[in-house]
């Protein structure tokens, strides 16, 4: 049966593709993220949507950013320099920035500040101080080393926010708000120096929307957009159904965390062997299969390997087994718990299954991968229960690119504050891997951490994190990159 999302893209093709041109390389550039509608946002007290992020990287830069292949690129600051003990960045911010150096270390300051809810603040622990040497150069002071900062100041949630209204220091600027998306361009400055063309102006301004997947499938299949960012698992089949050629349809090399993590331990899930059945029966190659992704990546291990301050990460004892094997065994581990159950309860059904509820996102992509997961577990007597986004659940979807090339950032989503499957020795050796002196000691804190969290199973790897695009041709600026941002002013070509 074909589902809403797919439904609707076809019966809107021929509508929208008879209102709108095939291309449009003249005037604002029109881009669709997938989403609600972006807004303004203090990373140091709200989440950003993808919409919010695309919109902030846009309007709000820090003092570096990501360039369209996911490289850092200047952003306030023209240039900077790393001492070579690693514990001095200094930055020299442009003379045309329109901010001065106290005025940014402040708010850096705000962003690692005790009362900030942002997101990157538990990987910038090791900042110590954030001065203003002179009006033009900030340095960040660390206690040890962290080769991967500039990644995490370029993130869209260390962008510094002048005005909601018009979004921050730039490189563009809102300029309308609509029923039709926002209007943003080049900041002002820039805007009066090409009043004289303005169809040059026009062409420098981006119209984004944050929409839904099909309505914005549909957009673009018209030529109403020229691309649309932020696709996820999900919704590719709403992509799909679009009929596009396959040239148009790009996935980004993205890492990260894309399983499901255990939010309830309360049932039988607060046992470890039943959280290690669970994980060691999944077909992982037939669901990165199903879904048909050239280069999805499996995962069994919590962080991936090819990091530098985790080179090996732990692999589960069952890594190695065929998997009949494994079934055999998660099999005979939930008979055991059941039969251990039923022997401290004997008013307990010993014939009732096991369940587990799983919280995923709308979407059909959720409901493909949740019928995978679902027969997996249904070979070794478990039964599972799909729920949304918002419900209760034991088990919930987390799908997360990483920020930065580092095993901490994995093995900190899962200490004792954000997760209930924890180990406090694990929560002390991150800690004390925050202070170690050296990158080695700091690496073998980090290693002993995974191992103790891979034993315990508080999450359940499937694979990388699947972000997709859809990209007109004559957008030449766009570039898969193991980052996933694609800055929408680096989508069109400078014009020669």
């Amino acid at each position: 049966m074909m589902r809403a999302g797919t439904r609707f893209v076809m019966l809107m093709l021929p509508l929208v593709a008879a209102a709108c041109s095939d291309k449009a390389t003249e005037g604002p550039l029109n881009v669709s993220v997938i989403g609600d509608p972006p807004k303004i946002v203090d990373p140091n007290r709200d989440p950003l949507s993808t919409p919010d992020a695309v919109l902030m990287q846009a309007t709000a830069q820090g003092l570096i950013r990501f360039d369209g292949s996911g490289q850092i690129e200047p952003g306030l600051a023209i240039r900077w320099d790393v001492s070579d003990d690693g514990l001095y960045y200094t930055f020299r911010l442009d003379d045309n920035a329109g901010i001065d150096a106290e005025n940014v270390a402040r708010r850096l300051r705000v962003s690692i500040a005790r009362s900030s809810r942002n997101p990157l603040k538990p990987m910038l622990g090791a900042i110590d101080e954030i001065v203003a040497v002179t009006p033009q150069v900030i340095e960040i002071r660390l206690t040890a080393p962290r080769p991967n900062l500039l990644q995490l100041l370029a993130q869209p949630e260390m962008a510094l926010i002048a005005s909601r209204t018009r979004g921050g220091m730039g490189p563009l600027s809102i300029d309308e708000r609509g029923t039709g998306g926002l209007v943003i361009g080049p900041m002002e400055d820039e805007a009066e120096g090409a009043e004289q063309d303005e169809k040059e102006l026009a062409r420098r301004q981006v119209r984004l929307r944050g929409e839904r997947a099909a309505l914005a499938v549909v957009r673009f299949r018209g030529g109403g957009a020229q691309a649309v960012l932020g696709g996820r698992f999900q919704n590719l089949a709403v992509a799909r159904a679009g009929g596009l050629p396959a040239n148009l349809l790009h996935f980004d090399p993205v890492s990260g965390l894309f399983g499901l993590a255990i939010v309830d331990t309360k049932g039988i899930l607060g046992d470890p062997d039943a959280r290690r059945a669970l994980s060691m029966v999944l077909d992982r190659e037939r669901i990165v299969a199903t879904f048909g992704v050239k280069g999805w990546r499996p995962a069994t291990t919590l962080v991936p390997g090819g990091i530098a301050d985790l080179p090996s990460p732990a692999a589960p004892d069952w890594a190695g087994m065929p998997l009949p094997e494994r079934r055999t065994i998660a099999a005979g581990t939930f008979a055991r718990l059941r039969a251990d159950q039923a022997r401290g309860d004997d008013e307990k059904d010993q014939d009732a299954r096991p369940r587990v509820r799983v919280s995923l996102p709308e979407g059909p992509g959720s409901r493909l991968l949740f019928t995978l997961l679902r027969l997996d577990w249904a070979r070794i007597g478990i039964d599972a229960e799909a729920t949304g986004p918002d419900d209760k659940a034991d088990l919930k979807l987390v799908d997360l690119v990483a920020p930065t090339d580092s095993g901490s950032w994995y093995l900190r989503q899962f200490t004792c504050d954000r997760s209930p499957a924890c180990n406090a020795a694990v929560d002390e050796a991150l800690q004390a891997g925050r202070a170690a002196p050296s990158l080695a000691e700091r690496n073998m804190l980090l290693a002993q951490a995974d191992q103790a969290l891979t034993r315990i199973t508080p999450f359940i790897p499937i694979a990388m994190p699947l972000r997709w695009s859809l990209v007109s041709p004559e957008l030449t600026g766009f570039r898969e990159n193991p980052r996933g941002v694609h800055p929408v002013n680096h989508l069109r070509p400078e014009r020669r």
